[in-house]
């Protein structure tokens, strides 16, 4: 289907553009969102003569999606998650639960804002875009770990899971020195066979 695009789509085209796209999208999801028109002469013509209104409107928009993307980019927000040693988490941190963070701090976004390839899937920074006009794209750190005291450790730059495992190493030295220093496992005596 052919659809005269009513504003910027990464991957599509800019305002203006007339675009082949697949049906379904145009239906389900352009059309219905009016981010497209579709592509026939009567649209044509009211898109002509609305032009300099749409323009206006998405300036707006860009403008006041640049305003909040100062205030939030570059912030950081705290997720606390059980995991396991090795940092895994038992679950995911999806688009949701990152939108959500940032809701409840105070911002004003949508899961649909949230870029996210995949889920995270491990405790440490991790930084996520966030997309409040489709040409205003700022940056956001989500620090996933599985306690305050430990996200408090991760933002000063620490890697939790190798200090873990470095003291646990230390604390099984010191368990063993200390096993032979007390003498555990020495018996004294002569156990030769004659």
């Amino acid at each position: 289907m052919k659809v005269i695009l009513l504003e910027r789509l990464e991957g599509w085209g800019g305002l203006g553009d007339v675009v082949t796209v697949k049906d379904g999208f145009a239906r389900n999801f352009l059309l219905p969102r009016q981010k497209a028109l579709r592509a026939n002469n009567a649209n044509l013509k009211v898109f002509d003569a609305q032009r300099a209104e749409i323009e206006a409107r998405n300036a707006k928009t860009k403008e006041a999606a640049g305003k909040a993307g100062e205030k939030l980019d570059g912030t950081s927000y705290i997720l606390i998650r059980q995991a396991g040693e090795s940092g895994q988490l038992y679950g995911s941190v999806s688009g949701r639960d990152v939108s959500d963070a940032i809701s409840a701090e105070g911002g004003k976004i949508e899961r649909s804002m949230v870029a996210m390839d995949k889920p995270i899937k491990t405790i440490g920074l991790h930084e996520v875009k966030v997309r409040l006009h489709p040409e205003v794209t700022v940056t956001v750190s989500i620090n996933v770990a599985r306690s305050q005291d430990e996200a408090e450790r991760q933002a000063r730059g620490e890697n939790v899971i190798s200090s873990q495992f470095e003291e646990e190493r230390v604390a099984a030295e010191e368990a063993a020195a200390d096993l032979l220093e007390g003498g555990a496992g020495q018996i004294e005596g002569d156990y030769s066979r004659e």
